[in-house]
């Protein structure tokens, strides 16, 4: 659960067109575990007023209740919500009045996460809801999101399951989301996996999404992505400029590699390299995911890098001494007749001299070519934008070249368009029963299978993190990683994001 974005899981697998005829019509409940915490007041509450204010969740037919351990009225919940709904004074005109009006939709419920008192407390809120509306037992929607640590996801699956249930199937259901990190290691991840899974059925389960970074942005199609021989070198970047930020005890029992390159990094790997789907459903794209993921080579020691920013450990809540890596280059290779001999290189950090997420795709020389080699770059955040970086002519009556780009910045070509954060589409995919964005079973277990024994040889301390300077690239040996395996950067060439 990073500030950089920590994806929902969601569990029902139901293609939408297979939602059953009058279910997006019924009252919907969705219940946030975790209402008093950090991630609910400035990502899930902010994320479900977004989908409010566009029209997604219409007043007459949801209703939103919170639930935590923390003793407070629903005035309180909602004044704690209310800055993050209008971070600022200038918003735009309404901004505010329909902040009041989404706040008053929140109902708060007291309770504990591992006895049944409280779920069935709020079970009977839920109900006197339902009936309000005059909705038919079992016909109305229920979302547990649980804004919870993983610690307690048995608990309170467990507590949903015996007190919150619909009490009948005539087209509604209940659906269950859970945040990432999804356990620690492909262990902690299948025992979790398994203590849900005995609760509910897969198409009930949403689990860590695929789509944190990608929402949005268009993946090339055919055939861009399948000339492989016109590929040299492939890296998947997420950088932040800031460090933990106070989180450093609760980011420590993760490090990046948990927290960012092991799932949202891999699913943008995922998308890039696998084969075409049959069809666009679900099932089909994640089972093109599943192949690529195990056609993954186990990770070598030499193509690795950690790093710890300088003053990481000056942090109280972080152990005296922790190893933990705030920084890792990791070059992935994947054995099939697509990508054999192209590295796959991911990279993330914190405390890192700029904030971008991007996907940076290089191709081989082109004979007598001196300014570098063409890119492809797809810009995920700040800035979304494709394009594509290449050497033309330079204009004029000389023979000379010089480096310029294609560019689709989606700031200039969609003014009119609202691009959503992560959180808005994952809820309103869960509404809508598409699973497409999340992770299914099998491929979280092949995805921990890839990491699992580099972890736990950093948990073991037998893989150490180098120091690196705050605002810096990182460490140096992370440069001459990306040297060794065929990046060549571009000299002399930055992209400049156009201006409206």
């Amino acid at each position: 659960m990073s500030d950089s974005g920590g994806e929902p899981i969601v569990a029902d697998p139901v293609d939408k067109d297979s939602e059953p005829a009058g279910s997006e019509a019924a009252c919907l409940s969705i219940v946030v575990l975790g209402a008093s915490g950090d991630l609910a007041k400035k990502k899930t509450f902010p994320a479900l007023f977004k989908l409010y204010r566009q029209g997604f969740l219409q007043s007459h037919e949801v209703y939103i209740f919170g639930y935590a351990r923390t003793k407070i009225s629903d005035d309180d919940l909602r004044d704690r919500i209310r800055g993050y709904l209008t971070p600022n004074k200038n918003a735009a005109e309404g901004h505010t009045e329909d902040a009041t009006k989404f706040l008053q939709l929140i109902k708060y419920v007291c309770g504990a996460y591992d006895t049944e008192e409280g779920f069935q407390c709020l079970d009977k809120e839920i109900s006197e809801y339902e009936i309000s509306k005059k909705s038919i037992e079992g016909s109305s929607r229920r979302l547990f999101y649980l804004a919870l640590p993983p610690s307690v996801y048995p608990p309170v699956c467990k507590m949903i399951r015996t007190c919150c249930m619909n009490k009948s199937d005539l087209g509604g259901w209940t659906r269950i989301v859970v945040e990432k990190p999804f356990g620690k290691d492909l262990e902690s991840a299948e025992r979790l996996s398994n203590q849900i899974g005995e609760l509910f059925e897969e198409p009930q389960i949403y689990p860590p999404s695929s789509m944190s970074l990608t929402d949005d942005i268009n993946i090339p199609p055919p055939p861009l992505l399948y000339y492989i021989l016109y590929y040299r070198h492939m890296q998947i970047v997420f950088r932040e400029d800031i460090g933990t930020e106070g989180r450093g005890g609760y980011f420590d029992e993760y490090g990046i590699i948990r927290d960012i390159i092991q799932n949202h990094l891999l699913q943008v790997l995922c998308l890039v390299a696998m084969e075409k789907p049959v069809s666009l459903k679900p099932e089909h794209i994640r089972d093109e995911k599943v192949k690529v993921l195990q056609s993954v080579a186990p990770i070598k020691d030499e193509e690795v890098v950690l790093g710890q920013y300088d003053g990481y450990l000056d942090d109280p809540t972080v152990p005296d001494g922790s190893n933990t890596p705030t920084f890792a280059t990791i070059v992935l290779r994947i054995h099939n007749e697509r990508w054999e001999g192209v590295p796959f290189v991911l990279k993330a950090g914190k405390a890192l001299a700029s904030r971008k997420a991007e996907i940076r795709i290089q191709f081989k020389e082109v004979p007598g070519q001196k300014q570098g080699r063409n890119e492809l770059v797809i810009r995920l955040q700040p800035s979304e934008a494709m394009y594509m970086k290449l050497t033309v002519k330079q204009p004029g009556l000389k023979m000379a070249t010089i480096q310029s780009e294609l560019d689709l910045s989606y700031g200039q070509r969609y003014q009119d368009v609202t691009i959503p954060e992560a959180y808005e589409r994952l809820i309103l995919d869960t509404i809508r029963g598409d699973q497409q964005h999340f992770v299914r079973r099998d491929e979280l277990k092949v995805a921990w299978e890839i990491f699992t024994p580099l972890l736990h040889r950093i948990d073991k301390g037998e893989f150490k993190s180098v120091p690196y300077k705050p605002g810096s690239r990182g460490p140096d040996k992370a440069d001459e990683l990306l040297k060794e395996v065929g990046y060549v950067p571009t000299q002399g060439y930055i992209w400049i994001p156009p201006t409206l």
